[in-house]
């Protein structure tokens, strides 16, 4: 017998005729002899509509009392839950993040774990019950409610998984498994058996939506495999992610989207020692996350660099540059909008020569240019217009998967 944890998200959960597809995974898990720990979101637009509401009360909301206001969508799945699989006469117990508890630091709205009390779940487990936490919560040491962010209960999961050394953690969504690329886009999309955490990391911060980053970072620290599996289909098989061994044989795995990008240049900076440094000490210092970076040079006293951010950092990003541009010795700031960027992610990538030329030969066969490139031993981005991004992700899976 061993520990299995399964988590739900908010379209596996919405009602009640969904609720009862839930039941019979963990009820099947059950029969097979298992200890069954489930972590459920909240019911479909749950946390939406409470943030909705929210907006109706105030505008710039306390962050620990939203905290305490969207924690509680969470609350309501784990108890229908409970009461669902109680009626079918196995025996449950529903639990909050306090309850646990699972100890967070204080930053609200986007908290990180500190550590888990495995003793309340484990008492409850060698009971015969099945638990069921309420994913994306924990509470802080001055007993403060504290949420993970959006995607935080796939963190929930994994995080119990490696505390409870559970057998693996499966992820249940309404899509099974890990394609290499978006269905919505690319009609050939191939599902993957495996995956390695590193290709998956890239995927998530790339744009791919099937599992938050911040667990696979945990999945990967603890070694815990991930089974991504439709709630839909009874005997999903779905796509497992864990340590790659055949590394060798491996070009690429994926290939992303990444939307609502924008691109700021920085021109003429002195081409001094430290210019650059002081540019990003100041965008660090005001929080803001910077992606691809060029830089090129200009007649032997100036510089000229250009990096991308989201576009709902753009507007920030601006103000900031333009309130240090004398300070920093910035001559001109322009920016551009309306960018995504595209991706291939493969672990095989380093390995193999010719991947860049294939991806840049499909994007030259459909007339699309790429205004930056990024590298790294398992991924090339390029940036490229918005409206020919979804172009550009069905060239270059053609090219590769086709």
């Amino acid at each position: 017998m061993g520990i299995i944890v399964q988590k739900f998200g908010g379209s596996s959960v919405a009602n009640r005729e969904k609720l009862e597809l839930v039941s019979e995974h963990i009820i099947r898990e059950v029969k097979n002899g298992n200890q069954v720990v489930v972590v459920v979101s909240a019911q479909g637009k749950t946390t939406d509509r409470l943030i909705a509401e929210e907006a109706e009360i105030t505008k710039t909301p306390n962050r620990r009392e939203h905290d305490v206001l969207v924690s509680t969508g969470e609350q309501i799945t784990i108890s229908k839950l409970a009461m669902l699989l109680l009626d079918k006469n196995y025996k449950a117990i529903s639990l909050t993040g306090w309850q646990i508890p699972i100890i967070t630091n204080s930053e609200f709205m986007n908290s990180k774990i500190r550590y888990i009390h495995n003793e309340t779940i484990e008492e409850y487990l060698n009971a015969g019950n099945i638990v069921i936490v309420a994913g994306f919560q924990g509470i802080d040491e001055n007993s403060n409610i504290t949420t993970f962010g959006r995607g935080g209960s796939d963190t929930t999961a994994v995080a119990l998984a490696a505390s409870l050394k559970a057998e693996r953690c499966d992820i249940f969504t309404d899509v099974d498994g890990v394609f290499t690329s978006d269905p919505k886009i690319v009609d050939s999309v191939k599902k993957l058996d495996s995956i390695s955490y590193d290709e998956m990391l890239e995927m998530s911060s790339m744009g791919a939506k099937v599992l938050h980053n911040r667990c696979v970072e945990i999945g990967k620290k603890y070694n815990v495999p991930i089974y991504v599996k439709s709630t839909f289909e009874k005997n999903s098989i779905g796509t497992i992610v864990k340590n790659n061994k055949n590394l060798e044989d491996l070009v690429i795995n994926g290939v992303t989207k990444d939307d609502y990008i924008s691109r700021i240049t920085i021109v003429g900076l002195e081409n001094k020692i430290g210019k650059t440094y002081n540019l990003f000490k100041v965008l660090s210092e005001n929080f803001i996350n910077i992606d691809i970076i060029s830089q090129t040079f200009g007649e032997y006293i100036t510089k000229d660099i250009a990096f991308t951010v989201k576009m709902n950092d753009l507007q920030k990003t601006l103000e900031v540059l333009e309130e240090n541009k004398k300070n920093l010795g910035i001559q001109e700031i322009l920016h551009s909008e309306n960018l995504a960027k595209v991706s291939i992610i493969g672990v095989g990538i380093a390995n193999k020569p010719g991947v860049a030329a294939n991806m840049f030969e499909a994007l030259y066969e459909n007339n699309i240019n790429m205004h930056m490139i990024s590298t790294s031993e398992i991924k090339i981005s390029v940036l490229v217009d918005s409206d020919k991004a979804n172009l550009a992700v069905n060239a270059i899976h053609k090219k590769f998967f086709d």
